[in-house]
Order: structure tokens, then C-alpha cells, then sequence
């Protein structure tokens, strides 16, 4: 919320200032401020549509509705961002620009006041983070965009600054172009890495290895367990994901004594990994090197 009121106001006072400058490196700040505050709306919405509880449509929940508002943030900072700082810049080394610098000392003014709100922006970000477990606090997809969306828009607007200031004193439009050029650069790049992650995690990653870790010592410690043929995890939301194991049973459990032991693991392994929402168990005699070789361990018929 605070990035967006932050980002609202930036985007129409650079937009003014830079037509009233006819400032390239100002415009695609302007551009920028823009993309992020239509992506704050859509943390916004993947915040309150991924709270909502399983349903039949969805009996793993909407956990992932971050994950792909996310993916479109980045989309939005590459197309809305991104693009249009290129074009200013190609555009203002081939039609040169005004030499009228009138309006600089306003545009300069702006990037100062937008420096200051978007560095109170991105302190408030990172403090949030440090409240967030630490650096554990940037697995959340919203505060990951926020944080990278503010650092990048503090890089943009030194550099937007610098560019703008070596123009006025050297009247070469090329500096400012080249600047233009650096934060189309660097919000594409942001963009990249954002979408990255967000693809990674709507294709179906892996529960953290610390998770995972501890889920396979776990089920290896239990008694019953004679060996742990296979562990699939997958997160489903921040703070869920799926686990399912392949497990061989020592012999002699009768039936009712299996569903005993299955109940009395998966309150355990729920117990030491929290974010273990859904606990799927396969119970199996066969050798450890057979079930790695089925179709369900080798992917042959889609994985687990």
C-alpha cells in the first residue's frame, strides 16, 4: 500500500515534468512509476484472491494466485517499463532533443522529491522483510516485487538524475539517451529475474531442501518405516505445499495396524513441517531400486 500511494504521486509529477522538460529520461521514469503502480494493484489482488479457502474446483487452494499476479507484475514492468525507456532513448538520439532547459531545473526537482519517496518506499519494504523471518521474508512473491520494483526505481531515478544533469552541461542529448537506454536495460532485467521465479513456481517447484530434509529424516526415524523408496514435494501457496512418499513398511503390520501407522505419520511429519498441508502416502513392498525405475519416479507418466 505504501509503494502504491508512493508510486502514484512519482508517476504524475515525472510525467509532468517531463513534458514540460521534453526530458527522454524523465519520460521512462514516468513509464516506470506507471508499470509500478499497476502491478501494486496486482499484488494487491494476488494477496486477497490466493487467502481464499480450498474449494472442490481447487481442493489444493489458490495458494498459487501469487505466483501468477507475480508473473504479470513482471510482464508489466518489461512491456510498460522496460520498451518505452528504449524507445524514448532510441527515439532521443535520432531526433536529438530541445535545448531548452527551462523545464530541467523542474524535472530535477521531481527525480529529488521521487529519490526520497521511493527510498522511504523501499526502507519500509525491507523492514517488512526483516519482520518476515529475515531474508526468508523474500519467498513472498508480493514483497519480493515491491522490494524490486523500489530498489530498481531508486537506481532509475540516480540514473535518470545523472543523465539529465550531464545533458544541461554538456548539451549532448546522448547522455541523457544513454540513460534512457540503462533503466530500459535494468527493468528488463528485474523483469526477467521476477518472471523467473514466478514461472518456476507455477510450473511446480520443490518444497525448500531444509523441508525436505527434515520430511525424509522424519519418515526415516519412524519405526514402521523399513525405507523411504521416493519424496515428492510441491508447494502449493506460501505457506503450503503437497507431500507425497513411497514408503516400504517393515513386515508383519496387519491392515488395521497399516492405517494406524499411516495416520500416526503423517500427524508427524504435519507436526515437524508445518507448511506440509497435504501429506499423501504410498505404501509399498517393492525394492527401493524397482520404484525408482516406475513409471511415477521417472516421470514416464507425469510424476507423482
Amino acid at each position: 500500500m505504501v509503494a502504491l500511494g508512493a508510486n502514484l504521486v512519482i508517476a504524475a509529477a515525472k510525467a509532468v515534468g517531463g513534458l514540460l522538460a521534453h526530458s527522454p529520461a524523465l519520460l521512462s521514469e514516468a513509464a516506470h512509476s506507471v508499470a509500478d503502480s499497476l502491478n501494486e494493484v496486482f499484488l494487491l489482488a494476488a494477496l486477497r484472491r490466493s487467502r481464499r479457502p480450498a474449494d472442490r474446483r481447487h481442493p489444493f487452494g489458490y495458494g498459487k494466485e501469487r505466483f501468477f499476479w507475480s508473473l504479470l507484475a513482471a510482464v508489466g514492468i518489461f512491456v510498460m517499463g522496460g520498451c518505452f525507456s528504449f524507445y524514448q532513448g532510441v527515439t532521443a538520439l535520432r531526433g536529438g532533443a530541445d535545448e531548452d532547459f527551462s523545464g530541467y531545473v523542474i524535472g530535477l526537482t521531481v527525480l529529488g522529491v521521487a529519490f526520497l519517496a521511493e527510498g522511504i518506499s523501499l526502507v519500509r519494504a525491507l523492514h517488512q522483510v526483516r519482520r518476515s523471518e529475515g531474508s526468508g521474508g523474500l519467498r513472498d512473491p508480493a514483497l519480493r516485487t515491491v522490494v524490486a520494483e523500489d530498489g530498481t526505481a531508486v537506481c532509475g531515478v540516480a540514473l535518470a538524475a545523472v543523465g539529465m544533469a550531464l545533458h544541461m552541461v554538456t548539451g549532448q542529448v546522448a547522455y541523457e539517451a544513454a540513460a534512457s537506454l540503462a533503466i530500459g536495460v535494468l527493468l528488463v532485467y528485474v523483469a526477467y529475474r521476477l518472471g523467473l521465479e514466478a514461472r518456476d513456481q507455477l510450473i511446480g517447484v520443490a518444497a525448500d531442501p531444509e523441508d525436505d530434509d527434515r520430511i525424509r529424516s522424519v519418515l526415516g526415524a519412524q519405526p514402521e518405516i523399513d525405507s523411504v523408496e521416493a519424496l515428492f514435494t510441491m508447494k502449493t501457496g506460501m505457506d503450503s505445499a503437497l507431500v507425497a512418499a513411497r514408503i516400504d513398511l517393515v513386515p508383519g503390520l496387519d491392515s488395521e495396524q497399516v492405517e494406524e501407522v499411516a495416520v500416526r505419520i503423517k500427524r508427524t511429519v504435519s507436526h515437524a513441517v508445518p507448511d506440509a498441508s497435504e501429506i499423501f502416502l504410498d505404501i509399498t513392498d517393492r525394492a527401493a531400486r524397482e520404484s525408482y525405475e516406475s513409471p511415477a519416479a521417472t516421470g514416464e507418466r507425469g510424476g507423482a
